[in-house]
């Protein structure tokens, strides 16, 4: 099953996709795309690494996401996503500018072969008002549209607000 986790900002959208990976009873491999450049983002990242099971794999891969899922999607194999929207970040901040396409394509065109269980973990980002300036817009869109498209290849959809999941599309939670 393909899974996509939404929510914003501390709405506990992550502790929901480790509790679903760990609720599999599969071997769990945990993709990060986060990279930690400042002192506040590598906070953020040892709190994840604290909450993480020793025994889950770790991959981090901020740029080439297609690539890792192709190469570690298994049959009974769980490979949770986090996160959509600081994978987006990293292609929106490169210089070649055609790059977040190629790789949001190749991700959306090789989900629907890739086997066993995947959980993609992303911030929802459209339900504020119109954010200033074109790159925080243009982010805005990216992840609105990555969204959409990811909504329709995966068989269960849930937005989680207040650490309560909602889920808009497949099997209840």
């Amino acid at each position: 099953m393909h899974q996509l986790i939404l929510g914003g900002a501390r709405s506990g959208k992550s502790r929901l996709a480790e509790k679903l990976a760990g609720d599999s009873a599969l071997p769990v491999t945990y993709i990060a795309t986060s990279q930690a450049l400042d002192g506040e983002m590598s906070e953020r990242v040892a709190l994840h690494r604290q909450r993480r099971p020793d025994h889950w794999g770790l991959i981090e891969e901020p740029i080439e996401l297609a690539r890792v899922l192709r190469e570690n999607a298994a049959p009974g194999q769980c490979l949770l996503v986090d996160c959509l929207t600081l994978w987006l970040t990293n292609l929106l901040m490169l210089e070649d500018r055609a790059r977040l396409a190629f790789e949001r394509d190749q991700v959306l065109e090789n989900l629907a072969a890739l086997p066993g269980e995947i959980i993609f973990v992303s911030n929802e980002t459209g339900l504020g008002v119109v954010p200033l300036g074109e790159l925080t817009r243009r982010y805005v869109d990216e992840a609105g549209w990555l969204h959409q498209a990811l909504a329709k290849r995966c068989q269960r959809v849930v937005l989680t607000v207040a650490g309560l999941p909602l889920t808009l599309k497949g099997t209840a939670l």
